[in-house]
């Protein structure tokens, strides 16, 4: 896999986390564990990304 079709799965997957958490929000009876499971793998997943990109840049 290139790195650039990696970044991009990456990116479909926090899209998708993304969507699940506005989804969620959206119900009343959200789970506040779920809620901080789903946006802190969100945010590893960005972070990933940015990890993955950053070299990329300075070429």
């Amino acid at each position: 896999m290139s790195m650039e079709s990696h970044i991009a799965e990456l990116q479909r997957r926090h899209a998708a986390l993304d969507r699940e958490i506005h989804d969620a929000l959206a119900h009343p009876s959200v789970d506040e564990v779920q809620m901080t499971e789903l946006k802190r793998k969100k945010l590893a997943l960005k972070e990933q990304i940015e990890r993955l990109k950053a070299p990329m840049s300075v070429h």
